[in-house]
């Protein structure tokens, strides 16, 4: 079975065996979500490539719409990497298509394994524009294989760690970082989903050539299907 369906199916036999990711009140919240695209011009270069103005437009943003938490970003062709050199390479194309969700709200914001269970690998990615501290979980799920990824934590998250290190559904494994720590971003979780590690360790392209999307979505399903975001307001 594709291993896409194999998941979808899981979720919809073991809905217990997920929970959130962050503190989201289903019922009473309002998420916002974000348009980082060329569309959104509202949000200028020179905002975006200043990491203290850039955090207080998306602060700003979020007060103005009673939201306590923005979301967005899979499969969301962005100009925002053109920050960072970390997504560019001379005479190639550049890498602006996020593979993964984005939760942005307030540094020390609690994050949680939504499901069951080890540590896999852990790295602290500290290059500007990168993830920063970063946590990667496996899971079994009724014998598929899944990761999930959480970026731009605090570097305190990596406090302990080891690889194979059980995690409970729901225990608290990171909080967001600051933007000192997480890659020089404001702050925010990236929460992603692998089928494949493809031997990496503490890092997974997060970030990918628009002409790579077909490769990418057949090993990166979209993390909805484990966040259900959709069950709260969204505007």
């Amino acid at each position: 079975m594709d291993k896409h369906l194999q998941l979808a199916e899981y979720c919809s036999k073991h809905p217990h065996a997920l929970s959130s990711v962050v503190d989201i009140d289903f019922l009473h919240d309002r998420l916002y979500k974000f348009n980082f695209t060329s569309s959104n011009k509202d949000l200028s270069p020179a905002t975006i490539a200043n990491t203290g103005e850039f955090s207080q437009w998306i602060v700003q943003t979020l007060s103005r719409n009673d939201c306590r938490y923005g979301i967005g970003g899979y499969m969301e062709h962005r100009t925002l990497y053109s920050r960072s050199p970390l997504f560019d390479t001379p005479n190639q194309e550049p890498r602006r298509l996020h593979l993964g969700i984005d939760i942005w709200s307030p540094a020390g914001t609690p994050v949680y394994a939504p499901l069951a269970g080890t540590v896999h690998s852990f790295k602290d990615n500290n290059s500007f524009g990168d993830y920063g501290a970063t946590i990667i979980l496996e899971h079994k799920l009724d014998g598929l294989t899944l990761y999930s990824l959480y970026g731009h934590l605090n570097t305190q998250s990596l406090d302990g760690l080891e690889r194979n290190k059980w995690v409970n559904q729901g225990e608290q494994i990171a909080c967001f970082g600051l933007a000192a720590e997480n890659g020089n971003w404001p702050p925010h979780l990236h929460f992603q989903l692998m089928f494949d590690m493809q031997g990496l360790e503490g890092d997974y392209p997060g970030v990918c050539k628009l002409s790579d999307k077909d490769s990418y979505m057949q090993n990166v399903p979209d993390p909805e299907i484990i966040l259900q975001l959709n069950r709260a307001t969204i505007i």
